[in-house]
């Protein structure tokens, strides 16, 4: 049940912030191995993408990759937050009864592992369709996919099965690196805010407040690897399924690095906290209180 909890939770958030994604994306592709200053620039800031994609994509186009964002959500969160709950209630992020950093960290990394293998193929689809646009505003690469099922058949057909894992060298640190940092302070600050006694102890701003610090360091310590993971699923590939732009992980951080500076690998920043942000808040929220309601009525 800690499985099917968590996956409904992280269901709940994304239909809330998958036009957020569609632009974090794009603005991630945007300029994609090019210096400043040589490129057209179509989304200006979150807020001229979100009018921009709206007035020339529609509203729709707002809500693309909106199938395989929650299939995604609940299985990679169904068993990242699952498996974190597991450990948690055995007791092992606990020394002498207090939540323990280290040990949190460890969980919270071991857990996103687990959920971005299994959750991969469906994430790389998702990019795909969110990078998906009308010529004049279109960055990165276009895949032409018509949706979820038939992107993800057509990938199996012409790749085999390991074409369905695709930049998962990237999705392994992203999601063990903002599991990680977003479980660690998530428990931390939850513990922080019972011990100021700023809320009563089972009020559902508790878990509120605690997600809101979240999502700040994970919005920090994530957005380098998930540009690098955007660049590596949208990439185009030859006919052996190899990547045209990057080799692997390693290669797409050292190269965007190199031609785009720093700002490079935090490009969307603004668009990543306006989407991971709330869906940490939002997700984290519903999680606690679901496991609550759970609880009482078992």
């Amino acid at each position: 049940m800690d499985f099917v909890l968590s996956g409904a939770a992280a269901c709940g958030a994304c239909l809330f912030t998958n036009p957020l994604e569609v632009v974090k994306t794009r603005m991630q592709l945007q300029g994609e191995l090019k210096s400043r200053g040589s490129y057209q620039v179509y989304y200006r800031n979150v807020f001229h993408a979100f009018y921009t994609i709206g007035k020339v994509d529609g509203l729709a186009g707002l809500q693309k990759g909106l199938m395989p964002g929650l299939v995604y959500q609940f299985f990679m969160n169904g068993i990242r937050l699952g498996s974190y709950a597991v450990i948690e209630s055995s007791g092992y992020i606990h020394t002498n009864g207090r939540v323990s950093a280290a040990k949190t960290t460890v969980a919270g990394a071991v857990a996103g592992v687990v959920g971005a293998v299994i959750g991969s193929p469906v994430y790389l689809v998702k990019t795909h369709l969110q990078s998906q646009s009308t010529s004049s505003i279109a960055v990165g690469h276009q895949h032409k996919h018509q949706g979820m099922i038939l992107a993800l058949s057509a990938i199996y057909k012409q790749h085999g099965i390991l074409g369905l894992w695709r930049g998962s060298s990237a999705a392994v640190p992203r999601v063990s690196v903002g599991s990680a940092a977003q479980l660690s302070t998530f428990s931390s600050s939850k513990e922080l805010v019972v011990d100021l006694q700023v809320f009563p102890k089972d009020s559902w701003l508790v878990p509120l407040s605690a997600g809101m610090i979240s999502s700040v360091v994970v919005v920090m310590a994530m957005t380098p690897f998930d540009v690098v993971s955007t660049r590596l699923y949208n990439q185009p590939v030859d006919h052996l399924g190899k990547g045209q732009l990057y080799k692997g992980f390693a290669d797409c951080f050292s190269k965007t690095l190199r031609k785009e500076g720093l700002m490079g690998l935090y490009k969307g920043l603004g668009a990543s906290y306006f989407r991971l942000g709330p869906h940490t808040i939002l997700s984290l929220l519903f999680w606690d209180e679901l496991r609550k309601l759970y609880q009482q009525f078992r």
